[in-house]
């Protein structure tokens, strides 16, 4: 008999679990395991007349391993639960997993507005080495958890993790994504990583994979044994619309189901696992065959449908894109935007990251920073601006450091350069972003097999320090910079020829910082246009205590007379001043 336990996939009752699944072209369902001595004879799945089977089977406990077969025709195939929330590898067994069991220990925890936001991004794997020496772990992330305290962030970022094939990956390739990756721990690591996350006062945001699934042990391919065109089925579009950079993988988002597939995903983790946001992974391959034409309009709709569902059901939690098309309707809410929260900014990290590694000072394009600084979608804080990402610092790219200087990254203007860059993101309008290992200088490109050089953390713990310093300020943890997280921008200064930029962040209620840049090599003076009063100096990026090779200038407060002062900065220098 059909199941009266809603729900799709595995789900847990007190006496057993419910097992139901969309075959839509299936002649019959079966579901075999570990309950049942792995027998196809017994527990046979009832059409419930909307392309979906179930059954109830009693004694079927956690933790054990099952997988269902599918018989269409003369054909008869094992398939994973597309839903199964873990599982013994990318093509081993689903395993059942009851949520229901976790021990949460009474959390309470208030994910951070957006405008407060220090996000850390990080892939799980190698952030640092397990103990058998293999890809790290949660549990290996959650001892690090007090160095990310330390540091000062209050949202980390971790890069996918799906059930994804393989041991070593960064995770953009989902077999299964409903399943924790079993490298990683599985569910209950995850669990137990934004548990202790929030009880040390860190946001989680999880990057999820919706533009395309797999290419690789994938389960869900030809699930029910039905195609067209020797296509994927009936979790994929089977024309024209399949097409993706990772083979012929497109979910179809005109199909009710798979939408429902999708939706019910990001509900997931922010219903079983807490998770504070989500990010989705390359949306214009959402909407776009090739990224950019060969309009999809089920896949805006799908990006919209996911907006609209964290905004109405998850107030306070966060859904961002990464989009890097420029697109405003991305973060709209109106007009048929895809109301997502904030987007990655590709107006930001292109210009940024050209300024600093540009070998010719008199090549910096002063004008293109000033872009990037002022650059707006809807508001101050619907955009995520970084330098270093897990795209930025691979595939033919380096960290800033090795792109400024691959002879020597870890030199006088490598490091200055670094560090400009950094005081750059953590002082301009948005939500700033740090990526694995930047803080320390890391010097390495990302891949997924290497582990982050944790020796520099120590050896380049002055310049640590400074990124502790830069995000004091950002998050006003001394009460000085509320202008930091204010929502208002205006360009003070801009001199290209002395490769000089300055801007005032300012709240609603006009407490004020003045930020000034030198991206030139030598100190410079310029005249600046400001309110009569004295600018305090609490922060200059070319204090020794930062760096033994920096020069220690000696940037003096700013008295402001008849609307006229004199910066004085160091090279390559960032300042940050108050009102005194």
């Amino acid at each position: 008999m059909t199941s009266s336990h809603p729900g799709m996939g595995a789900i847990a009752y007190d006496e057993g679990f419910t097992f139901r699944v969309w075959a839509p072209h299936a002649d019959a369902v079966r579901v075999v395991g570990d309950f049942n001595g792995w027998d196809e004879r017994a527990h046979l799945l009832e059409a419930e007349g909307n392309g979906n089977w179930s059954t109830d089977v009693e004694g079927a406990e956690h933790g054990q391993e099952y997988q269902f077969v599918i018989t269409n025709g003369d054909h008869s195939f094992y398939r994973i639960d597309p839903r199964a929330y873990a599982t013994t590898n990318s093509v081993g067994n689903g395993i059942l997993y009851d949520h229901r069991r976790f021990d949460w220990e009474h959390e309470e925890f208030l994910t951070p507005a957006q405008h407060q936001l220090v996000i850390y991004e990080t892939h799980i794997g190698s952030f640092m080495v397990s103990q058998d020496g293999g890809p790290g772990d949660l549990h290996d992330l959650v001892g690090r958890l007090d160095y990310l305290v330390g540091l000062g962030v209050n949202a980390i970022e971790l890069m996918p993790l799906m059930e994804f094939a393989g041991d070593y990956s960064w995770g953009y390739n989902p077999a299964h994504i409903f399943a924790v990756e079993h490298t990683y721990g599985g569910p209950d690591a995850l669990k137990t990583f934004v548990r202790e996350a929030h009880k040390h006062g860190i946001a989680v945001l999880v990057d999820v994979v919706y533009n395309h699934f797999g290419p690789s042990d994938l389960s869900l391919w030809q699930f029910d044994g039905w195609s067209e065109e020797g296509k994927g089925g009936i979790y994929f579009y089977n024309d024209w619309r399949s097409h993706t950079p990772w083979g012929d993988t497109r979910p179809d988002f005109g199909r009710q189901e798979v939408r429902d597939f999708i939706l019910d995903n990001a509900r997931m983790w922010l219903d079983h696992y807490h998770v504070d946001g989500l990010r989705l992974d390359m949306t214009p391959y959402m909407r776009h065959v090739d990224g950019f034409t060969g309009d999809i309009p089920e896949g805006w709709a799908m990006m919209r449908s996911i907006g609209q569902m964290v905004r109405s059901d998850y107030p306070g939690h966060l859904v961002i894109a990464e989009d890097l098309h420029n697109d405003a309707a991305v973060t709209s809410t109106t007009d048929g935007g895809a109301a997502m929260h904030a987007q990655w900014d590709n107006q930001f990290v292109h210009p940024v990251r050209e300024a600093l590694i540009h070998p010719s000072d008199e090549h910096r394009s002063i004008p293109d920073v000033a872009k990037a600084v002022l650059h707006a979608y809807h508001n101050a804080f619907d955009r995520v601006i970084y330098i270093e990402s897990h795209d930025e610092v691979a595939n033919g790219k380096a960290r800033v450091t090795s792109e400024v200087r691959g002879d020597n990254p870890s030199g006088w203007d490598a490091q200055k350069r670094a560090t400009l860059g950094a005081a750059l993101v953590l002082t301009a309008p948005g939500m700033p972003m740090l990526f694995q290992g930047q803080e320390f200088l890391e010097d390495e490109w990302f891949r997924d097999t290497v582990p982050l050089d944790w020796e520099r953390a120590w050896a380049f713990r002055d310049i640590t320090q400074m990124f502790r310093d830069l995000i004091r300020m950002r998050r006003n943890l001394d009460g000085e910079t509320p202008g930091l997280s204010g929502p208002r921008t205006a360009l003070v200064t801009l001199d290209d020829d002395a490769n000089v930029i300055a801007f005032m962040r300012s709240t609603d209620d006009d407490q004020h910082v003045l930020v000034a840049l030198n991206m030139d090599a030598h100190a410079v003076q310029r005249r600046v246009e400001l309110p009569d009063g004295h600018w305090r100096v609490v922060f200059n990026s070319d204090a020794r205590r930062y760096s033994q090779l920096f020069g220690d200038h000696a940037t003096p407060d700013l008295v402001v007379e008849d609307g006229v002062s004199v910066l004085d900065l160091g090279p390559y220098s960032a300042v940050v001043y108050v009102p005194a």
